[in-house]
């Protein structure tokens, strides 16, 4: 876990640690030479089930000691880095908020995997064509946009956020939970999404 430190004479970033001992750390400041210590807070290994889709692990966040986790907050770990999704406290209480001491365990989903998002594409007579497709997290799609999945070609009507429906706009893949249009026959699309086979296959292509 990494720290960051700020004067309290001058505000600058500018500071180098100079002595440490366990928790206890001495700063000094290279723009103003102002010299302070620090007691760091105790790291508790907090269990957290880390989600891949379909499939889930087992790991842990080392978490200062009373520090307010809040669902949406993204920790780190020796090799992933995770949204929280869910906290659970003695008893199997799920909150939305605790500290880190009073939690049981965490849950969250892996930001290092690609994002999957589900695509729903209407055809005449009310038939529709689902796929599930994986996309870089950083990705954005718009509604209007025209895009092609498995010989389909279909312009986005609507995009299902996790906290809206949009019907104009853009948003960001991490963001999105379901793109939705009408099928468009020899339509020319912007680009060509790739369909998402389930964790174990996407892990035999990458070995």
């Amino acid at each position: 876990m990494e720290e960051y430190f700020i004067c309290p004479e001058c505000g600058s970033d500018d500071v180098e640690v100079i002595k440490e001992r366990g928790r206890e750390i001495t700063l000094r400041c290279n723009e103003c030479g102002n010299v302070w210590h620090v007691t760091l807070p105790k790291l508790v290994r907090v269990p957290l089930i880390v989600s891949k889709h379909e499939r889930s692990f087992k790991s842990e966040a080392e978490l200062p000691e009373g520090e307010e986790i809040r669902v949406g907050d993204i920790v780190e770990t020796e090799d992933d880095e995770v949204r929280i999704t869910g906290i659970e406290l003695e008893g199997g209480k799920r909150v939305n908020h605790a500290k880190v001491g009073e939690i049981k365990a965490l849950w969250g989903e892996s930001l290092t995997y690609p994002k999957v998002i589900k695509v729903s594409i209407y055809l005449p007579k009310g038939i529709t064509q689902s796929f599930r497709v994986k996309v870089p997290r950083e990705e954005e799609f718009a509604v209007g946009e025209v895009v092609e999945v498995g010989g389909y070609t279909f312009r986005i009507e609507k995009i299902k956020t996790e906290r809206k429906m949009l019907h104009h706009g853009k948003a960001q893949a991490d963001k999105i939970v379901a793109l939705m249009g009408h099928h468009i026959p020899r339509a020319r699309a912007r680009r060509s999404l790739e369909i998402y086979r389930g964790y174990e296959e996407e892990k035999d292509t990458e070995q």
